[in-house]
């Protein structure tokens, strides 16, 4: 029994070792786009919205950067099946896009915001009874 409580406990605390974002403060942009789409692909998300978070914060003055990381963190909460959060934060990646300077922003994520809200809306349809229960 003590053997199995402390197999446990190891991977306990291995899991929730790996599960963290291994940030350091040279990391470029770029690798943190990278990291977190990696963290992503293997379902960490803990890890992918530490890396966008990061990414956010480091890049205050550059919109395309706040988007990216703000429209990831929405698509991972939208994973994650929290679909009042992702939609809330899908519309305040649409926002951005409210002024004159939107030409210049990524396109990309508004379509893809776009998309994500309507396909929250759509699974909300398909989930209320037909008769008004």
């Amino acid at each position: 029994m003590i053997r199995f409580l402390f197999t446990l406990t190891f991977i306990l605390i291995l899991f929730s070792c790996s599960s963290a974002a291994n940030i350091t403060d040279d990391m470029t942009p770029a690798t943190l786009i990278q990291r977190g789409q990696e963290a992503m692909d293997r379902n960490n998300y803990k890890a992918a919205i530490q890396y966008y978070q990061v990414l956010r914060e480091r890049n205050l003055t550059n919109i395309d950067l706040i988007i990216t990381a703000e429209y990831h963190i929405a698509f991972i909460h939208y994973k994650q099946k929290k679909y009042d959060q992702a939609r809330t934060e899908m519309n305040a990646v649409l926002a951005y896009y409210n002024s004159p300077d939107e030409v210049l922003y990524p396109q990309h994520f508004k379509r893809l915001a776009q998309i994500i809200i309507q396909n929250i809306e759509e699974k909300e349809k398909n989930r209320r009874p037909l008769f008004g229960n």
